[in-house]
């Protein structure tokens, strides 16, 4: 039996093979940086230039980040032990959450392990049978997967097409059964094209449709926005009855694929959800650890600016 289906998906890598659709690992022996030393597995590795990595602010291998970390592990020792609700929730985690919330603007903060784990928990959490997620076509593949998660309805409306997500609420709130809640998910800014989301827009239609709006910020928190605390900072985006942020900040690359959504006043619910936080360990505590004094982004942009000893970070998005 094994032999059969062996051979079985042998033959469908060849045909990925052939089809020039295998992927191949590339090694990095450098840290992670603007310039890498970076090679195809089994050959040496060169120095190049990383347009690829999500390190944008080029925190992962800044100073600061490192000496944190390093206390972190002198204080608390290297793992973790139990998932967050047996005993696994530092005192570290619970002040990262906060000082992310105070950032943000946000009532409350729940630290995932990566992006897609965010995603992938927030719309089983809140959303069931009788409620409707309205999703832009191009959102990331872990919205679009999170989403499957769900028992929600689900529509999708064109790329930033105002007209079109109106007709999906006008869809989701019809018919015999009409959706409980509501929400519209997009990408705060789309990382393969770099269009910024037209959020004033989409909080209009979600105050007249009365919906919530989720705003996953991966590729703007960090960098955009006069404080760095993405496309809210840039465009129109009211917070109240009818409007929910949640943030995923992969550009914060010195933490693990770092993500902290906040989910507002929903986080408790969220976190009280056993498929969300009860099962995955919580990040380690040098990721966990904040810099003994906190990181403005103005200090970070000119430590990476043209002259500075720095390399200045990669602005490419992944």
């Amino acid at each position: 039996m094994y032999s059969s289906i062996k051979d079985q998906l042998q033959g469908e890598l060849e045909e990925i093979r052939t089809a020039g659709l295998f992927k191949t690992e590339r090694h990095i022996d450098s840290p992670q940086a603007s310039h890498i030393s970076a090679g195809q597995l089994g050959q040496p590795a060169n120095a190049v230039l990383n347009f690829c990595a999500n390190n944008y602010l080029g925190l992962a291998d800044h100073p600061d980040i490192i000496a944190a970390a390093k206390s972190a592990m002198d204080e608390r020792g290297f793992g973790m032990a139990s998932v967050r609700f047996i005993c696994g929730t530092q005192d570290l985690h619970l002040e990262l959450e906060a000082r992310v919330s105070q950032f943000l603007g946000t009532e409350d903060t729940i630290l995932f392990s990566s992006c897609f784990d965010a995603n992938g928990g927030v719309f089983e959490s809140l959303f069931g049978a009788e409620d409707a997620i309205i999703s832009d076509s191009l959102n990331h593949a872990s919205i679009i997967d999170g989403i499957r998660l769900s028992k929600a309805k689900r529509f999708r409306y064109a790329n930033q097409d105002m007209a079109d997500l109106e007709a999906k609420l006008i869809e989701a709130s019809s018919g015999e059964a009409p959706a409980r809640r509501k929400i519209i998910v997009t990408d705060g800014v789309f990382s393969m094209d770099g269009y910024l989301a037209p959020l004033e827009a989409i909080c209009d239609l979600a105050e007249k449709h009365d919906a919530l709006v989720m705003v996953d910020d991966s590729h703007a928190v960090g960098f955009m926005g006069a404080t760095g605390a993405g496309t809210r900072n840039t465009r129109v985006f009211r917070t109240g009855s009818t409007s929910t942020p949640a943030r995923s900040a992969r550009p914060l690359a010195a933490l693990p694929e770092a993500t902290s959504p906040a989910a507002a006043k929903s986080s408790p619910c969220c976190a009280r959800r056993p498929a969300l936080t009860c099962s995955p360990t919580p990040w380690p505590r040098q990721s966990s650890q904040p810099p003994s004094r906190p990181l403005s982004w103005s200090r970070v942009r000119a430590s990476s600016a043209p002259g500075s000893s720095r390399t200045p970070p990669c602005s490419g998005a992944a």
